[in-house]
This record gives C-alpha cells, structure tokens and sequence, in this order.
C-alpha cells in the first residue's frame, strides 16, 4: 500500500471546483481529490454539458454548470484548472480575481513574465496558487536523497533525465499551436524540474535543440550546468518510445530511477545503484503522488505550510526562467516534409 496521506481535521473540507474536464482531470486528479478528507467536490464546468455530467456522476453530487458561473459559486473554495496549455493563464487569473485558491496543471502560462505575474496576484488577493508537479511529491526522489546522503555514488558528476512519448495523434492538442504546449511546456517541464530538484536553482541552460513540424515543438534537448560545473542532460519529445527516468552520476558509482515521474499508485520503484564491483537493486514501497500534492495543497490553503507554499511558488517560477532560458537558446530545426 501506498503511504497514507490522511489526516484528521477539525476544518470543514474545502469546496473544489472543476473547471475544464480534461482527461488528466478524470483518471488522476479529480479522483485523488474525491478521495482527500479535506475536499468536498461541489462543482464541475465543461465546453461540454455531457462530459460535465459524466464527471458529477462519478464524482459525487456536484452541481453542472459553465466556467464563469463556477467562479461565482459560493460553495466554491479552490478551483482545479487542467485546461490547454494556451487558456491556462487566462482562467487561473480570473479564478484568482475571484478570490479563489487555484490548484492548476502545468503549465501556469506559456511565460515566465506571465506566471510571476500569476503569482503576484495570488499574493494581492491572499489565495493559493499551486501547479501540479506531482512526481516530486513521490516518495522515491526522498529515498533517493537518503542515497545519495549516504555517499552511494560519491561526489555528484553529473544529472541525465528522459521523458518521452509515443507519437499522439494529431487530433491532439498538444499538436495544435493555438491549444497545446508541445514538447517543451508538456514533457520537458519534468526533466527540468528534476534538474533543478537536485542540481539546484542555479542551473544555467548552456544549450539546446528543438524539433519542430506545424508550429509545434515534438522533441527536443538540452544541456545545463551548474555553477561548480556540474552539467544536465535533458532528453524530451512526443516521437519516441516511452521513457520515463532519470540518473546520477557520481565519482564512484551511478544511479538510476525508471518510471521517474509517471509511477502509477501501485507501482513498486526500483532504484538501481551501480559501482564498480558492485550493482545493487532497491525496491521501494509504493505511493501516490496524486494524493500527497492534494493533500499538500489542502494543508497551504489551511496555512500550515507557508515555507512549503513559498517553496512552491519559488519552484514554479524558476522551472518557467529556465524553459524561457532553453527556448530562447535552442537551435531550432524542422521535421522532413514540414512547410510551416
């Protein structure tokens, strides 16, 4: 079983709202927010009356209604955005001038200068805005600290993280340039995260490439570095086989996690160390990311994790810098047969 994340509260739960039934919505998040003692889903929104009924059946005894109306939903709390990455930042805004608390999935926007903003209003109005970088609520990056705490691979070299995907089809919004984000805003968000998780915040971008067809990034690259010169290699795309991992590399050994940030709650990790004479296997428990980043958000909202928040946000904001930073550095290049 995965670690419990329950907590007994005298609050009353937070009233979420819903607004976008996106697929993301359905298998992962709504669930895990359905299942949090301290959420009440009161309301979902839908382009589609159909869809949002399919949810509210589901998910319990939640009003139906459109976007707009949901934001002025007293019973409405804290609003949950997993829209296309272009009309993210428009609603997470109105949501926050609502003065609704805001749990959004990534990205906030499509511009670092756009997501400080975001967070500077969130501020202004005294709500809580958070992105959904789930995977680094899973325990296993905790246990790989501990390893690396502990000298298992000595004195870190070197950082290498992949996330990639099976091409979608091209209905796919993240196909279309006036929807989705791509690559870059979809997949590369994780290596980079991971990156600055154990590289630290100072990571520069030093260089990259991205692969375009029809206005849209489908793979790309990048190399960083630290200021002591220790260097990240970030692989990403959406026309590739699946891979989900990251390594560390260090003066005596090397370690590395498969299913990095798509473990699903069942799943055991395995994190394999490897030494010159030695390779060593370590399984650990199972978790569930979903449900550690609610109930994360539930305790920000409560005020009982104002470093957390700030942590957060700080993350947040750099991850943005830095996809800035690799977009604007990056040697572009077309896919065969594209005439975009």
């Amino acid at each position: 079983m995965f670690t419990d994340v329950t907590r007994q509260s005298s609050c009353p739960p937070l009233g979420f709202g819903v607004l976008g039934c996106a697929d993301i919505a359905w298998r992962r998040t709504a669930p895990a927010l359905a299942a949090d003692p301290g959420v009440r889903l009161t309301a979902f929104a839908s382009r589609s009356p159909e869809k949002g009924r399919r949810f509210a059946e589901r998910f319990g005894d939640a009003a139906v209604t459109d976007y707009d109306a949901l934001l002025r939903r007293p019973d409405v709390d804290a609003v949950y955005i997993p829209l296309p990455a272009m009309l993210q930042a428009e609603w997470i805004e109105r949501a926050l001038t609502a003065g609704k608390h805001v749990f959004a999935e990534k990205p906030l926007s499509t511009r670092a200068a756009d997501t400080a903003r975001l967070f500077a209003l969130a501020k202004e109005r005294g709500v809580v805005l958070k992105e959904n970088a789930m995977f680094l609520h899973h325990s296993q990056h905790t246990a790989v600290d501990r390893l690396l705490a502990d000298g298992a691979i000595g004195q870190l070299r070197g950082f290498s993280a992949a996330f990639t995907i099976p091409p979608l089809p091209e209905s796919n919004i993240r196909n279309h340039a006036d929807l989705g984000a791509g690559a870059l805003l979809d997949v590369a968000v994780y290596t980079v995260r991971a990156a600055l998780r154990f590289l630290g915040p100072r990571l520069e971008v030093v260089g990259a490439t991205l692969r375009e067809a029809d206005g849209v990034v489908r793979s790309g690259s990048a190399l960083l570095v630290t200021p002591e010169g220790v260097p990240a290699q970030l692989t990403f795309g959406m026309e590739h086989a699946y891979r989900t991992e990251y390594a560390l590399t260090g003066s005596t050994g090397r370690l590395r996690l498969d299913r990095a940030f798509t473990p699903p709650p069942g799943h055991q990790p395995v994190v394999d160390v490897t030494r010159q004479d030695h390779r060593e296997q370590i399984t650990l428990p199972p978790d569930d990311q979903f449900a550690r980043i609610v109930a994360a958000f539930v305790r920000e909202v409560r005020g009982e994790a104002p470093a957390e928040r700030a942590a957060s946000a700080a993350e947040s904001q750099r991850v943005a810098e830095t996809i800035d930073a690799l977009a604007a550095r990056a040697v572009r290049t077309k896919a065969p047969g594209d005439v975009s």
